[in-house]
């Protein structure tokens, strides 16, 4: 490689780095100048791009011109001012440099032994989470809980179901599995039914609970206690449950005081997903929202949402560490060594499904130091602020309404057809509404159906997003919606 780049020079390292931060730089000073939603057709990139990797090596200058021409078509920006799709996926200063310096440092802590400040770091800054969340003091690393970094809320929930299936085996037998319930409502996450499926419980066994307008969408604790009443008498084991803060459709909120009395009252592990509602619980003013989360087992929060962290950074917390532990532990002869054989240290190994993991901590502790709690909860405020805005522009149009109470930063919303009653031509309208939308470029939102009916979703979250990028997408679907409405009447 003599003349060319080297596997690992630090001055080629210091130029290139260089040139990749002022690209990213630009990127992000000119982020609006891009469609939001990419505008490209599927297979696009295989008609630009060589059948078959170069033989020689190219210049790191063409690389970042074939990015900027051929890459960038295809991106969909999430981090641009007016992406408000799904939820949030926050980039921050911060969490970019914490995300560098993971890169850098490059290495895979799955045990403590394999870097001890990884694992300690975890921990500490995971109690720090904590504390800020006003969580109770079972799930800090002091005692028999503690905080651990996954992936995604999809991987937290599948652990901490593998964790609660084992615990009922190891008393019942194996052979009991085909009698394992499990709960969630029709609002909650679909990862649940997936973990479900990965941890072989059977299908007609996941009982997904109605929920409708009267409740705003909660979880109703009398129809989970009729359930397991029902699957109790029925000679099946009921041992799980998923509630959630802040739903994916419309920001519901689960009661988690009652919902957690009657998981304790029958055994079942009780879980919280707070994926994205979480960060806004930092807040005093919204920390009500997971009033109950003492009945909890385990919490998860999703950092990288946000919380100003990088993806992927999601932080889930057990009252009891050992119930992962047992689960999912791996103890071949390669890995062991005196400080794990000897309980005197955390293997975040035996925490998640991986071995390998990347050190995450490093960003969300940037994240802590760079901004502190007090700019991160300004920061929540401002986001939730201006949805109450965007909700305010709803109302104040008699052509709309909006569909669900807003209890965050996510207004759900939905167009009027001139036949209110036809249900049909309602949703058709919307879907319409959206795609009109979405195809300008200058903003990108996206639906959910809540009673049958199509609602489109308003998620402020992005970290660029000002009063004038909400006010400018209202006066798109505005324009838009004047449009559709002129021509169903002509």
């Amino acid at each position: 490689m003599d003349g060319g780049l080297k596997p690992m020079d630090a001055e080629q390292l210091r130029e290139c780095a260089h040139k990749m931060v002022d690209f990213i730089a630009d990127y992000y000073k000119n982020i609006e100048s891009f469609p939001v939603l990419s505008q490209v057709q599927p297979g696009y990139l295989r008609e630009l791009l060589p059948d078959s990797a170069p033989a020689c090596p190219e210049s790191l200058q063409d690389v970042l011109d074939d990015v900027q021409n051929k890459i960038l078509p295809g991106v969909t920006h999430w981090q641009s001012p007016e992406y408000f799709a799904y939820f949030p996926s926050n980039s921050s200063v911060a969490g970019f440099l914490g995300e560098m310096l993971s890169a850098g440092i490059n290495m895979v802590g799955f045990s403590w032994i394999t870097s001890p400040a990884a694992t300690e770091l975890e921990m500490i800054v995971l109690d720090w989470l904590a504390k800020a969340l006003n969580l109770p003091d079972e799930f800090l690393s002091t005692g028999k809980g503690g905080g651990v970094i996954q992936g995604t809320a999809s991987e937290a929930v599948l652990v901490v179901l593998l964790a609660a299936r084992d615990k009922v085996l190891t008393r019942l037998g194996k052979d009991a599995i085909g009698k394992l319930v499990g709960y969630s409502s029709d609002q909650t996450h679909s990862a649940v039914l997936k973990a479900c499926k990965i941890a072989g419980i059977h299908p007609e066994n996941c009982r997904v609970l109605k929920t409708d307008a009267s409740s705003e969408y909660a979880l109703s604790p009398e129809s989970l206690s009729d359930a397991i009443s029902q699957d109790i008498a029925s000679g099946l084991i009921p041992f799980f449950l998923c509630a959630t803060v802040g739903t994916t459709s419309s920001t519901a909120v689960d009661p988690l005081p009652a919902l957690g009395k009657i998981s304790n009252s029958n055994g079942l592990w009780f879980h919280v997903d707070a994926a994205y509602a979480g960060s806004a619980c930092i807040c005093p003013e919204f920390r009500h929202y997971i009033d109950g989360v003492e009945e909890a087992t385990s919490f998860n929060m999703n950092a990288h949402k946000w919380f100003l962290t990088n993806f992927d950074c999601s932080a889930l917390w057990v009252k009891d560490r050992s119930a992962l532990v047992q689960s999912l532990s791996t103890n071949p002869e390669f890995l062991q060594n005196k400080a794990s054989q000897g309980n005197l240290v955390v293997d975040y190994k035996d925490w998640q499904i991986p071995l390998g993991r990347r050190f995450r901590s490093l960003k969300l502790w940037m994240v802590l130091r760079l901004y502190g709690l007090e700019n991160l909860q300004a920061y929540i405020r401002n986001h939730i602020e201006l949805a109450r805005k965007f909700e305010e522009l709803v109302k104040l149009d008699p052509r709309f309404e909006v569909a669900a109470r807003r209890n965050f930063s996510l207004v759900c919303f939905r167009l009027l057809p001139t036949h209110q009653n036809n249900l049909e031509s309602a949703n058709r309208l919307n879907r319409e509404l959206l795609d009109a939308v979405n195809s300008t470029g200058k903003l990108f939102i996206s639906h959910t159906v809540l009673s049958n009916k199509y609602v489109l979703r308003f998620a402020v979250g992005a970290p660029l997003t000002e009063e004038r990028h909400v006010v400018a997408a209202w006066t798109t679907l505005q324009e838009k919606a004047s449009g559709l409405l002129r021509n169903s009447q002509e």
